[in-house]
C-alpha cells in the first residue's frame, strides 16, 4: 500500500539480503563469554585485603596474653599491675571464672549460678558508680566487670577447698578472711593503677571486701 510516496514490501514480497541475518552453522562447541579479569588478578585484589584484616580473636575482644597477663597480676597482689592493659574490657576472662565458680560451687551441692550473676551485675553497678564519683578520669561499665571478674579468681580456691573441707570452723574463717582480703586487694591495686586514684586504696578496697565476702557467704553456708 503507497503511504507517503514509499511502497512497502507485502507479505511473500521481496527482502534485501543486507536485512536478512545471516545464519551461522552449529558446530556443537559451547558458547563461552570472555572474561573482564583473570582469577590471579582477583586473588592479588582480594589477597591483600585479607592479609592486612586482623585476626577473628583480635576482632572478638580475645587477647590470650592480656588474659594472662591479668591472671598473673591477681595471682601476684604485690605485682605492680599496668594500667594500660587494665583499663581494657575484657570480659573473656571474667566469664571463664564466674563458671568456674559456679562449677566449684555445684560440685560442693550448692546451685548457685542464679546468685552469682545477680550479684556480679549488682556490685559492678554499684562499684561503677562509686568510682565515678572517686575519680576524676571516670571509668566505664566494661573497664569495673572486667576487673572485679578478674580479682574473682582467689574465690575459685576458696569454693574448690569447701568441696573436700568444712569451712564453718576456725581455720575456715581465717581461711575466708585472708581470701576475701586477696581479692579486695588485687581489685583495689588495679583500680588505682588504672584510674590514677593514689592514696586512695584502702577507699576502693572497703567496698570491694563487702562484694566479695558476700561471694565467701555463699561458699560458706
Amino acid at each position: 500500500r503507497p503511504y507517503g510516496g514509499y511502497e512497502y514490501p507485502q507479505q511473500g514480497g521481496f527482502v534485501p539480503p543486507d536485512m536478512m541475518q545471516q545464519q551461522q552453522p552449529y558446530t556443537g562447541q559451547i558458547y563461552q563469554p570472555t572474561q573482564g579479569y583473570t582469577p590471579a588478578s582477583a586473588q592479588s585484589f582480594y589477597g591483600s585485603n585479607f592479609e592486612d584484616e586482623p585476626p577473628l580473636l583480635e576482632e572478638l575482644g580475645i587477647n590470650f596474653d592480656h588474659i594472662w597477663q591479668k591472671t598473673l597480676t591477681v595471682l601476684h597482689p604485690l605485682k605492680v599491675a599496668d594500667g594500660n592493659i587494665m583499663n581494657e574490657t575484657d570480659l573473656a576472662g571474667p566469664m571463664v571464672f564466674c563458671l568456674a565458680f559456679g562449677a566449684t560451687l555445684l560440685l560442693a551441692g550448692k546451685i548457685q549460678f542464679g546468685y552469682v550473676y545477680g550479684i556480679s551485675a549488682i556490685g559492678c553497678l554499684g562499684m561503677f558508680c562509686l568510682l565515678n564519683l572517686m575519680s576524676m578520669t571516670g571509668v566505664s561499665f566494661g573497664c569495673v566487670a572486667s576487673v572485679l571478674g578478674y580479682c574473682l579468681l582467689p574465690m575459685i580456691l576458696l569454693s574448690s577447698f569447701a568441696i573436700l573441707f568444712s569451712l564453718q570452723g576456725v581455720m575456715g574463717i581465717v581461711l575466708t578472711a585472708g581470701i576475701i582480703g586477696w581479692c579486695s586487694f588485687s581489685a583495689s591495686k588495679i583500680f588505682i593503677s588504672a584510674l590514677a586514684m593514689e592514696g586512695q586504696q584502702l577507699l576502693v578496697a572497703y567496698p570491694c571486701a563487702l562484694l566479695y565476702g558476700v561471694f565467701a557467704l555463699i561458699s560458706i553456708f
